[in-house]
């Protein structure tokens, strides 16, 4: 099922600029000793508000987040979705928030980017204040704007695949687009779908691990046939050998764990992938 993608965002270009120009303190990819962040992408936590998702991420363990559009932000904001073009406050609550429990915002998305440049700035615009790595999208028909956004705020552009049938559920079709484009556009390079697609995940990433600039990294109990997400290492994926491949071609980007499974207490889960990803860093670094 394809999610979290808002048609239409407003902007406020002005109000991103005036948070920026308060001086506060960008926050910094926290990368583990591997060379990669562990985040966490708060679909897991898609029945709970942003500001909760933000303490469950926390209380998995993992220090940094993956944001998505249109996740009601809760706490002092109430039902108010997280998009471009809202009050200057609402950014710096969420800055703060986050700050206050240890978490950094990595990335957005998945969301759709117009084409047209005016349209497309405003999500740039909120990656750069929120201090991100990138963003996390399918917008292919924006690919010139998004080159030339991607170059001058110096940000990550992440595509993302669903599985079959949809657009990008071929690695090939990513690969085609961005093999020539600059270097910040890349994959967002998801596991799991690719193994509901009846693809191998190690064998796509040794094939595309020079232009992989995110994960959604999943384990799963199958290849070709569709099982709910499981704690990594209990799956039949070969994630060490996936970030291995990946930081052989300078790999330094967002592993965000992605859990669409126990919606409703699945800390202890994710909590169980981040401590994976840390022993991991711990054993290759």
């Amino acid at each position: 099922m394809k999610r979290r993608s808002l048609l239409s965002l407003l902007p406020a270009a002005s109000a991103l600029v005036a948070l920026r120009s308060e001086g506060r303190p960008v926050p910094q990819p926290v990368l583990t000793a591997a060379g990669f962040a562990i985040s966490v992408q708060c679909w897991s936590f898609r029945r709970f508000t942003l500001w909760q998702a933000i303490e469950k991420t926390a209380e998995s363990g993992a220090a940094a987040a993956e944001f998505y559009p249109g996740q009601p932000l809760g706490g002092p904001h109430g039902e108010l979705k997280l998009a471009p073009g809202l009050d200057v406050d609402v950014y710096r609550s969420l800055l703060d928030h986050s700050a206050a429990h240890g978490i950094t915002p990595m990335n957005l998305g998945v969301v759709d980017i117009p084409a047209k440049e005016a349209d497309a700035r405003p999500f740039f615009e909120l990656a750069k204040t929120l201090g991100l790595y990138g963003l996390t999208t399918e917008s292919t028909g924006s690919i010139d704007t998004l080159e030339a956004l991607a170059r001058e705020y110096d940000l990550k552009v992440c595509f993302h695949n669903h599985p079959r049938p949809t657009k990008l559920w071929h690695p090939d079709t990513v690969w085609q687009l961005v093999e020539k484009r600059h270097e910040n556009l890349g994959y967002c390079a998801d596991l799991g779908h690719w193994a509901s697609s009846g693809l191998d995940p190690l064998a796509v990433v040794r094939k595309i691990a020079p232009r992989v600039r995110a994960f959604h990294f999943k384990d799963r109990g199958s290849i070709a046939q569709w099982t709910h997400d499981r704690p990594f290492g209990t799956g039949v994926i070969d994630l060490p050998a996936i970030l291995d491949e990946a930081r052989k071609h300078g790999f330094a980007g967002n592993v965000s764990i992605e859990y669409e499974h126990n919606w409703e207490n699945s800390v202890p889960d994710i909590a169980q992938c981040v401590g994976y990803l840390r022993a991991y860093a711990k054993l290759r670094s």
